[in-house]
C-alpha cells in the first residue's frame, strides 16, 4: 500500500477508543473520540498553504488530510477537540519515506514537521521530535473499517506514555468515495 492509498482509505468518520498507560505514574486511563478524516488532493488550498508555510515546493506533496477530533479522557473529563492538516512529502523518488508536515502537532500545539515511513506490511509509522518530547505512532488497518494505532510519547528526562487505540469507521466522507478520491488525484 502506498501513502496516498492509506490516506484515501482513512477518509471517513471514526469512533476511536484509547487506552493510555502513564508509565511514570503506573496508571492507565481510557478515552473516546470521534474522528473525521478528509482526504485532500495536492491541489487543495490547505495542502498548498501548508507546503508554503514550510517553504516546500507543493509539487513534492503526495496528498493531504484534514483530521478533526472531539473526545474526552477519563482523568480530566475535559473536551479535547481540534483539527489539523497533514501533508506527506516524499524523500526523492521513494514515496515510502519522507517528511510529514502538520499544521498543528498533537503532543504540542504548534506547527511541526515529522517523518513518516510506509511499511511493506501496509502500516504507517509517524515520528515526531518536539522541543521537549519524542512521539512515535504506528497505524494500520485490521480490516477496511477497523484501524489500530499504537503510540509512545517520551518526554526528555524520562516521563513516558504508551497508548493503544481501536478505530471503527462510522461512515465515509464525500471525499472518501473511490470516485471522489480518484477525481481529486493529479494525473501522473
Amino acid at each position: 500500500m502506498d501513502i496516498q492509498t492509506f490516506f484515501e482509505q482513512s477518509a471517513g468518520r471514526w469512533f476511536s477508543q484509547r487506552t493510555s498507560h502513564h508509565l511514570a505514574f503506573k496508571q492507565s486511563e481510557s478515552g473516546k473520540s470521534q474522528l473525521t478524516i478528509e482526504f485532500l488532493s495536492v491541489t487543495d488550498p490547505a495542502v498548498i498553504a501548508l507546503c508554503n508555510q514550510y517553504e516546500i515546493d507543493g509539487s513534492q506533496a503526495l496528498c493531504g488530510a484534514r483530521v478533526s477530533w472531539d473526545g474526552t479522557m477519563e482523568w480530566d473529563e475535559e473536551k479535547h477537540e481540534g483539527s489539523t492538516v497533514i501533508v506527506p512529502v516524499a524523500d526523492g523518488k521513494h514515496s515510502t519515506e519522507g517528511k510529514l508536515l502538520r499544521e498543528m502537532g498533537y503532543a504540542e500545539k504548534a506547527p511541526v514537521a515529522g517523518r513518516y515511513v510506509m511499511g511493506s506490511d501496509g502500516a504507517l509509522t509517524l515520528i515526531t521530535e518536539y522541543d521537549t518530547m519524542y512521539s512515535e505512532e504506528r497505524i494500520w488497518f485490521a480490516s477496511p473499517n477497523l484501524r489500530l494505532r499504537t503510540s509512545i510519547l517520551k518526554r526528555f528526562g524520562g516521563f513516558s506514555m504508551a497508548s493503544f487505540c481501536s478505530e471503527i469507521r462510522l461512515g465515509v466522507t464525500q471525499a472518501a468515495t473511490p470516485t471522489a478520491a480518484t477525481a481529486q488525484a493529479p494525473a501522473e
